[in-house]
C-alpha cells in the first residue's frame, strides 16, 4: 500500500479490485422483484394454458382414451398404426403438403406485388392499405368461409363467371380434383398481412441503390432482382415462416367447405381436419394427441430446414462489412 501526498491510501498496483459492499444484492433482489411481479401472470399462464397441456397431450398419444374411460397405456401403438395402418392419415398429408406447396408462393407473391404497387402509390394509399388487409381479419371465421363455399358450389358465382367466358369447371366444391384449390384462393385472398410487412420492408430500402442501379443501365426487372428482392429478404423470410407454420393448421376453410368430412373423395381432408375427426368425431383422443405431437415435429423440422438454408440467400445489411 502506497500513500499519496496527502496522506491518502492509494490502491498498489497489481492488487484486484473490492467485492461491492454485500448490502448492495439484496438491495438489487428487492428492485428486481416488481418485475417478476408483473411478470406472473404471463409465467402462471404459459404453465398453466401450455406447458401443461402439452404434457398431458404427450402422455395421451401414447394412451388409449376416448374422452369418457380412463385412458389406458398402449406405447407407441397410436404411432405405428398411423404411419403403417391407416391410409386417410396419408391421404391428409398429401392433402396439406399439396396445399402449403401451391398457396404459401402465391400468397406471398400476391402480398409482395400489390405492396410494391402500393409503395408507389401516393394518394390513398392508406385506405387500399386498410382495404386490403381487412380480408385477413375476416377470412378465418366460419361465415367468410361459408360463403365461399357458396361462390364456388353448383350455381354458385365462380361457375357462372367461368361458364360467361367459355371455362365449363362446375362447381367447384363437389368436384375432387377441383375442391383443394378453392381453399388455396381463399387462403391467397387473405394477402393482407404479409402484404403490410412487405410494405414496411420496402420502404425502409434506401432510393439510393435504386439510382445507382438505374445509373448502371439496369431497368426494372433488373432492379427488382439485384436490389429489391437481396434488400427484401430478411421480411420474405419472415413471411415464409409464419405463412408455413399456419398454412399446415389451416382448419376452418376446409371444415367449412367439406361440411366436415374432407370430401369429396377426401380431397380436402387437410391434416388438422382429420385430426380432429379422429379426436372429437370418432373419440380417438389419444390418436389424435398423437397426429398432433407429429405435426409438431414435422412442423419444427421443416422450420429448422428453412432457418438453414436461409443463410444462402437472405442478406442482412449490417453484413455488409464483415
Amino acid at each position: 500500500m502506497s500513500t499519496t501526498t496527502t496522506g491518502a491510501p492509494v490502491r498498489a498496483r497489481g492488487t484486484t479490485a473490492s467485492h461491492p459492499p454485500a448490502g448492495r444484492r439484496p438491495r438489487r433482489r428487492e428492485q428486481q422483484w416488481p418485475a417478476y411481479v408483473f411478470l406472473s401472470p404471463w409465467m402462471i399462464g404459459a404453465v398453466v394454458l401450455t406447458l401443461v397441456p402439452m404434457a398431458v397431450s404427450l402422455y395421451l398419444s401414447f394412451t388409449d382414451y376416448n374422452l369418457f374411460d380412463p385412458p389406458h397405456w398402449v406405447g407407441l401403438r397410436n404411432y405405428t398404426e398411423m404411419l403403417t395402418e391407416d391410409p386417410r392419415y396419408w391421404r391428409s398429408v398429401g392433402t396439406t403438403l399439396l396445399y402449403v406447396v401451391i398457396a404459401v408462393p402465391l400468397k406471398l407473391a400476391f402480398a409482395l406485388a400489390v405492396a410494391m404497387l402500393l409503395k408507389n402509390l401516393g394518394r390513398g394509399r392508406a385506405f387500399y392499405r386498410s382495404a386490403f388487409y381487412a380480408p385477413s381479419l375476416l377470412g378465418a371465421s366460419m361465415s367468410i368461409a361459408l360463403v365461399w363455399r357458396a361462390l364456388f358450389n353448383d350455381g354458385g358465382s365462380v361457375p357462372h363467371v367461368l361458364d360467361a367466358v367459355g371455362i365449363h369447371a362446375g362447381g367447384w366444391i363437389g368436384d375432387p380434383h377441383l375442391a383443394v384449390y378453392a381453399v388455396v384462393l381463399l387462403t391467397v385472398w387473405q394477402f393482407g398481412a404479409p402484404m403490410v410487412i412487405f410494405l414496411a420492408g420496402l420502404q425502409q430500402i434506401s432510393p439510393e441503390l435504386y439510382e445507382a442501379a438505374a445509373l448502371d443501365g439496369a431497368g426494372r426487372w433488373r432492379q427488382f432482382v439485384s436490389v429489391t428482392v437481396p434488400m427484401l429478404s430478411p421480411v420474405v423470410f419472415f413471411n415464409l415462416v409464419l405463412e408455413m407454420i399456419q398454412s399446415f393448421q389451416v382448419f376452418t376453410p376446409a371444415f367449412a367447405i367439406s361440411g366436415g368430412d374432407g370430401g369429396p373423395a377426401d380431397s380436402t381432408l387437410f391434416y388438422t381436419l382429420y385430426l380432429y375427426e379422429r379426436g372429437f368425431t370418432a373419440s380417438h383422443m389419444g390418436y389424435a394427441a398423437a397426429m398432433a405431437w407429429l405435426l409438431l415435429i414435422a412442423v419444427g423440422v421443416i422450420t429448422l430446414i428453412l432457418f438453414r438454408t436461409s443463410r444462402s440467400w437472405v442478406f442482412y445489411a449490417d453484413e455488409e462489412g464483415r
